[in-house]
């Protein structure tokens, strides 16, 4: 695993303690339990009143922005931590496992998730100057929160308390947020994953066929042609963009596939083996007990009992 990669010292820019203040007390405020659906689109409200294991979860692209506490995520073999001088984006689907570091319940871990919308970033693009920064590294990562960002999100988490507001003015601070991370040093991933001509767009592709087909035997040469690669080639920047090997994605979007099947309904776990893809019942159960940390039964009998409590599968 690599290195714990420490927060951006900068929260202390002129002009955004005041706005980040202000959006911690507005969602303190509204938050209801674990994770607290908001009148916004794809606008989540996520809190956690304890520390937490490593708890995995399959994260689609989305931005995290940190009011209070801190979280720290690690995908394939990097480690990141963000509190709330900075924000986490990933541009593309990945399973990752996250942990909050920092809350109690005097000071829960406060988060805002919100779900990117690729066909809004599309749009945008189409009236910025063309990207000429090539992307060729993880398609996630940490930045630092700038004043721009901060009171974009501010006016954004306003209308959580302002529903009336949300038809009109949403789809607009939206856009201004999606143009300040287009902006920040993520923006050349997101505007490559955006456009499906795109090197980063033709990974994507060959992740949403495995996504969709993670139940059957994973072919190199026919991922590799999806994305219009040789099957070295494709090999390579598949983990440059996901920091995990191909079989390693399937690997894990299938323990995912197969703990959600248990949790939703009562069945065998050679079943359940079986209906993921693999072949062998010995090898799912190692598999799974390397990946959440029990055996499939003993986890799924643990997260049945803290259904009403703070539980996994936490994004943000």
């Amino acid at each position: 695993m690599g290195a714990l990669a420490p927060a951006p010292a900068n929260w202390h820019l002129r002009g955004m303690t005041k706005p980040m203040d202000e959006i911690r007390d507005l969602v303190s405020r509204r938050a209801v339990g674990r994770r607290t659906e908001t009148p916004v689109p794809r606008l989540v409200i996520m809190k956690g009143t304890n520390p937490t294991s490593m708890l995995p979860s399959v994260y689609e692209p989305m931005l995290c922005l940190v009011l209070q506490g801190s979280k720290c995520v690690v995908i394939g073999d990097q480690a990141m931590h963000y509190d709330n001088a900075s924000y986490f984006v990933s541009s593309v689907e990945v399973p990752a496992s996250g942990q909050i570091v920092d809350a109690s319940p005097e000071q829960p871990y406060l988060a805002l998730s919100l779900t990117l919308d690729m066909a809004a970033i599309a749009e945008i693009l189409i009236d910025m100057p063309d990207d000429v920064v090539v992307c060729s590294g993880a398609c996630f990562g940490v930045s630092p929160v700038t004043p721009e960002l901060a009171d974009a999100f501010l006016r954004f988490a306003r209308l959580i308390e302002r529903p009336q507001d949300v038809r009109v003015l949403g789809p607009l601070i939206e856009r201004e947020i999606l143009y300040r991370l287009l902006q920040g040093p993520q923006g050349a991933a997101i505007r490559q994953l955006a456009r499906p001509e795109s090197r980063l767009g033709h990974i994507r592709r060959a992740i949403g066929h495995i996504r969709t087909h993670f139940d059957a035997p994973l072919r190199i040469d026919e991922l590799a042609r999806l994305a219009g690669m040789s099957a070295s080639v494709f090999h390579r920047h598949f983990k440059e963009v996901t920091a995990m090997s191909p079989i390693q994605y399937q690997k894990s979007i299938r323990l995912h596939e197969a703990r959600r099947r248990l949790l939703a309904e009562a069945g065998d776990t050679a079943r359940v083996a079986f209906s993921v893809g693999y072949e062998s019942v010995t090898q799912f159960s190692r598999e799974y007990s390397r990946q959440f940390g029990a055996s499939p039964a003993r986890d799924v009998g643990r997260l049945r009992d803290r259904m009403a409590g703070d539980i996994e599968l936490v994004e943000g």
